[in-house]
């Protein structure tokens, strides 16, 4: 098992729970907690986090 977990939420954002390192597509690394949200919406002024812009306005509920 891993010691990462992502959950994608329903209607909402990916929980991100774990040590983990995150940089963009250049190598930029982004400082991280072990536990953070990131944005699936869009609307979010934090991208890649999630400011929690999206309640009310944003609807996914995919299943594995």
């Amino acid at each position: 098992m891993s010691d990462v977990t992502i959950k994608v939420n329903d209607n909402g954002p990916l929980r991100i729970m774990g040590k983990v390192e995150m940089v963009d597509a250049v190598g930029n690394h982004f400082e991280t907690t072990e536990s953070f949200i990131l944005c699936r919406c869009g609307l979010s002024d934090k991208k890649p986090f999630c400011d929690l812009t999206h309640k009310g306005k944003f609807e996914s509920a995919p299943r594995a």
